[in-house]
This record gives structure tokens, sequence and C-alpha cells, in this order.
């Protein structure tokens, strides 16, 4: 019964992906995870002065100003500095797919990024914020960061493309309407995709990302209710740059603060999503 509720992200057996956009990691995203259920950004800115610096103009609200970003994904997804001399290499990147489900669940997550001052992207479903959008407001609320994982937990690299747009483009006005803010991250689920998928993508101004650390939280005969098995996961897989796979599981939630000291132990920081290009990934 456990395996029918978790909606995992590992790709289908049947979906094969170009090899050039293969994750470099020790597990592949190509590793399938259980059938999903059955429930069915812009950047950062601050205010800039008015354009005469030294002539305010009375009732004229002041013109954003785009912070630089400090980071950029390359093509194997992995969180890399745009300028290696001045931005620290030895970063990761956390995420957490297929909410939001639960209140006590996500708020002992959100609890545990707080104590270590991290920032990571929530890629939610959109039949999921429907049913509790007041949970989606939490993630916001508390400062992080809400990606876009299509309304429903399908293969998408199977779909028409109407049903692709409609996947994509329905998640971006839910969480408009609940936040104010639009999702800049696209993740599709098990990190299916085909040229199609990625330009509504782009149309939509996401960046689109798999990742290039399994933490195989969704590999029930493996770690459910084994915290351990998914911090050696991710462990074994470790290099600058980790972008890091989990979901909205209970052995996760379990396992990240020692998860989070660990990385912390290796020398490694948390990257806020913010600071992310968000341009087409090169390299």
């Amino acid at each position: 019964m456990l395996g029918l509720a978790i909606a995992a992200c590992g790709n289908p057996q049947t979906t094969p992906g170009p090899a050039s956009e293969a994750p470099a990691t020790a597990v592949s995203p190509a590793t399938p995870g259980p059938s999903p259920d059955t429930e069915s950004r812009q950047p950062t800115v601050l205010p800039s002065p008015s354009p005469e610096a030294n002539e305010e103009q009375p009732g004229e609200p002041d013109t954003p100003k785009t912070v630089a970003p400090l980071y950029r994904m390359n093509k194997v997804y992995r969180i890399v500095p745009i300028d290696e001399q001045a931005t620290n290499a030895k970063v990761v990147l956390l995420t957490f797919d297929d909410g939001p489900k639960e209140e006590t669940l996500l708020a002992q997550i959100l609890d545990t990024l707080d104590r270590h001052n991290a920032k990571a992207i929530f890629f939610v479903n959109g039949y999921r914020v429907k049913a509790k959008p007041e949970l989606l407001k939490m993630i916001d609320e508390r400062g992080q960061v809400i990606g876009n994982h299509a309304y429903d937990h399908i293969n998408l690299s199977k779909e028409p493309e109407e049903s692709i747009r409609r996947q994509i483009e329905d998640v971006q006005q839910l969480v408009q309407d609940a936040t104010g803010k639009t999702p800049a991250f696209f993740r599709p689920p098990f990190g299916a995709s085909n040229e199609y998928v990625r330009q509504v993508a782009r149309d939509n101004g996401l960046l689109f990302m798999t990742w290039s650390n399994g933490s195989l939280d969704w590999d029930l005969g493996k770690v459910a209710d084994k915290p351990q098995a998914v911090i050696d996961n991710v462990m074994k897989q470790l290099h600058p740059g980790s972008n890091i796979l989990m979901h909205e599981l209970q052995w996760t939630a379990d396992a990240l603060d020692r998860l989070l000291t660990q990385l912390e132990n290796e020398g490694y920081t948390f990257v806020d999503p913010n600071t992310i290009e968000r341009e087409t990934a090169s390299d």
C-alpha cells in the first residue's frame, strides 16, 4: 500500500533520453521508481534609485533592479559558479519533488532547512496545489522557492502537445494565484521530456532541469523507513554542484538534519536558487 502512495521521479524504463542530456551521476535518473499515486520566478529584485540620481521623481515607484546571478546550471544539471574566481564552487542545490503533501511533514522539512539557513526548490504538482493551496503558501511564506513539476505526475514525453502545455501552464497559474509569483524552475515528472516539453518551459520563462544526484528516497525496497540509506545514497554521489533530488517523504524528512550536517562537515554550502541564472544551460 505504501508504494501506491508515492509519486517518485525516477525516469520510467520506457523513456530513454539523449545521452548528452543524462546527468553525470553514479545513479542515473533512469532508475525506475514506483508508479505515481492516483490523486488526482522571476529573479529576485531589489529597488534601484530613480533614473536621475540627484533628482527624485515624486509619486513614481522605484524601478526594480535585477540581482546579478552567481551560479548557472550546466548541461548535466550541475550548479557551477559564473565567476569561478569569486564564487564558491563547493555547493549543493537541495530540491524536493511531488508536494505539497501534508502539513506536519512539510513543516518538519522547512524547520530543518531553517536550522541550516538553507534554501531549496519545492517542485510541486498542480493537483496537490489545488487540493492544499495553504501548504503552497506555507512554502512561500517560509522563504523557500517553488518550482513547477507539472499538474499531474505523468510522463509528459508521451502526451500530445496540447496536454503538455496545459500541464505546465496550469501550474504556473495556480502558483501565481496562490502566492503572487510564478515559478522560475521546471522539472518534468520522472525526468521524462522531449523538445516540445522544453520549448513550453522556455516559453514560460522556466529553467528546465532534472538532477545530478539522486537520493533514491523513492526506492521503497532500499530506503523505506531507513533515513541513513537516504544519506548514504546522496553522499556516495556527492560532487561540487550536486543537484540533489529528494521527495516529501517521512524518511527523507527524518534524514535531512543529519544529511545537511554531514554536507556542512564536508565543506559544502547550500546554494540559494534565487542566485541561479535563468538562461538555458550550457557547457
